[in-house]
């Protein structure tokens, strides 16, 4: 951070302030105003179809609960903004990491709003005001171009599949609680959900400190990624396959999921990427 403009460190610690006050100020009120939009659509749709009915229950606890790690993350950028004034290191894993939070968390919000509200999706607004900073954060930063690239490459898929992951392993658990055999299970296509679920939620916090600690140059955050990429293809792949054989299940979100890490362990694995991300570089 040291080596980055004095203009652009200060375009950096504004930035932070402004994106703060949306995550603590804004974002609560977009994500309790989208809360009360989808429990309204859903108490309807789940009169009709009582298969959703564990989205209420659901949703009415991981949205306020996301809500909670956002406004934090808000306090945490408005707090260590005076530090990225002053070129501070370590506030780059800090301050991706808050910044990943409304990001990803929004993302996983979007959908159920799209799925069951019509209009703009509000979340959308709190995930792109997370990537904006996000990706300002990596992009303005004075560093080796190769490094950027795979910092950027890097960490904008282990964002991407901590909320992908997010998503899915929440259609399996809400799937998961409505099986019309409960609590019994009605073969491996009931287990292969139960066993989904929890593989896609341990993924997601590994991605999570894996963007902190691949950010402040730590190995371990290296395989901690490639742990989850891994864990989610091989989970992922034969979930879609034991979905589209024995249900009628016609979506291919596991195959995506798959697809998607597979595309994050590629970059991982990359050398000349592995390289730029943990040692020293000329500029």
């Amino acid at each position: 951070m040291s080596q980055t403009s004095k203009k652009v460190r200060l375009f950096l610690a504004v930035l932070a302030v402004v994106v703060g006050v949306f995550m603590i100020a804004a974002a609560p009120i977009l994500i309790q105003t989208s809360l009360d939009r989808i429990m309204t659509a859903l108490v309807k749709v789940s009169a009709q179809k009582p298969a959703y009915a564990s989205g209420i229950t659901l949703f009415s606890v991981l949205y306020p609960l996301y809500r909670g790690i956002i406004f934090i993350s808000g306090i945490t950028l408005i707090v260590i903004a005076r530090s990225i004034y002053k070129g501070r290191e370590w506030t780059f894993p800090v301050g991706l990491l808050a910044s990943a939070f409304p990001a990803s968390g929004g993302m996983f919000m979007m959908l159920p709003y799209v799925s069951f509200v019509d209009g703009l999706p509000l979340p959308m607004l709190v995930s792109m005001t997370g990537l904006l900073f996000f990706f300002c954060f990596i992009l303005l930063r004075r560093v080796n171009k190769l490094q950027k690239l795979a910092q950027f490459l890097t960490l904008t898929f282990c964002g991407i599949m901590s909320a992908h992951a997010f998503v899915i392993a929440v259609g399996g658990m809400r799937q998961t609680l409505t099986r019309p055999e409960k609590p019994l299970y009605s073969g491996i296509e009931g287990w292969v959900l139960a066993w989904s679920s929890p593989v896609q939620f341990i993924s997601v916090i590994l991605l999570f400190i894996a963007i902190y600690k691949i950010a402040a140059r730590k190995v371990e955050g290296w395989w901690m990624a490639v742990i989850a990429a891994v864990s989610l293809v091989v989970m992922n792949i034969p979930t879609q396959i034991i979905r589209t054989l024995r249900t009628d299940a016609t979506s291919v979100d596991y195959l995506i999921g798959a697809g998607l890490s597979l595309v994050l362990l590629v970059i991982l694995l990359l050398p000349k990427f592995k390289k730029a991300l943990f040692e020293e570089i000329e500029s």
